[in-house]
């Protein structure tokens, strides 16, 4: 796999801007110490915000990393003692989700779908995808109370090396899928973006873009066929737990598939924006101009949350 021309990290850690040193000297004058007070506090300020932005981006990055270690070193420790496999429940590590969705996993339907999940890993004479580690990367990377906007799929792409948790989203060195190459289209159109090589959009999940799809296992070259085996009841839980306790979430639902999921939402507290799917199939149709990104940014901004870089 062809190592990318930059890392997620490098975005996050550019060079942060010198703070200006105080050197303690007596007043000339009442006036100039006033100016002085007044520049140090706007020059502070502005910095300030700024580093605030990035230390945010930073703590978030330095978070989902941790989560995809801990997971790591779950599957690694199974396959290492013979076990093979870790139970769902332990591989949602990220502590906001784990106490939001508290008790779902002990209900009936989720015993059947660990219990599906597991055979179909331990058992099943065709690999699953995403990697056992990646199955939750969606809910690791983006934690409960940091979720801006919500950008909802059918399935894990099925192909070898795709699908690694987030909607949408192929690794690094990966081709981009079509779906994605029309957002990046839609994007450009948008908002000026360049149209970046990767299809990774880990980025835009640690900013708080919860890249969910409602079902989040497949087997190899199956697509949906890990449909209707309980994972459409665990997301629909996920979604309804931003939206009863979450305020000002943005929805964007992409096809008929995603818009059907607008009857979990509360339209009171949060914002939906529908179109067609991005797929080659119906983008023409709708997605091309639907200007989501930009909608969404302008939402947020006017409830007084920071926008989304969108650029990868």
């Amino acid at each position: 796999m062809a190592a990318p021309s930059k890392t997620l990290m490098d975005f996050f850690q550019q060079p942060a801007a010198k703070r200006h040193k105080r050197v303690s000297s007596p007043p000339h004058s009442p006036l100039s110490s006033l100016n002085n007070a007044a520049a140090s506090s706007f020059s502070t300020t502005t910095i300030s915000t700024d580093q605030k932005r990035r230390m945010e981006l930073n703590k978030a990055l330095a978070l989902s990393k941790r989560n995809l270690k801990l997971c790591s070193d779950k599957v690694s420790k199974a396959n290492a003692t013979g076990a093979g496999y870790v139970k769902l429940e332990e591989l949602l590590v990220e502590e906001t989700w784990s106490e939001v969705l508290s008790g779902e996993f002990q209900k009936p339907y989720a015993k059947k779908l660990c219990e599906f999940v597991e055979s179909e890993i331990c058992h099943g004479s065709v690999p699953i995808y995403p990697p056992q580690h990646l199955i939750f990367n969606a809910l690791n990377t983006t934690p409960f109370e940091r979720v801006k906007a919500v950008i909802i799929g059918q399935d894990p792409y099925h192909g070898p090396g795709q699908a690694m948790g987030l909607s949408f989203s192929v690794p690094d060195g990966i081709k981009v899928p079509s779906s994605l190459v029309n957002i990046y289209k839609e994007l450009q159109q948008d908002l000026g973006c360049s149209i970046p090589s990767s299809g990774n959009l880990e980025r835009w999940a640690v900013q708080g873009v919860l890249l969910l799809n409602a079902v989040l296992t497949v087997r190899k070259h199956q697509a949906n066929c890990h449909a209707k085996k309980g994972w459409e009841q665990f997301t629909d839980a996920v979604i309804g737990a931003i939206s009863q306790k979450r305020k000002g979430v943005v929805f964007l639902l992409w096809g008929n598939y995603a818009q059907a999921k607008s009857r979990l939402i509360d339209e009171s507290k949060h914002y939906i924006l529908k179109s067609a799917h991005p797929s080659g199939l119906s983008a023409n149709r709708g997605f091309f101009g639907c200007r989501h990104f930009s909608r969404t940014n302008q939402i947020l901004e006017k409830n007084g949350i920071s926008p989304i870089d969108w650029q990868l």
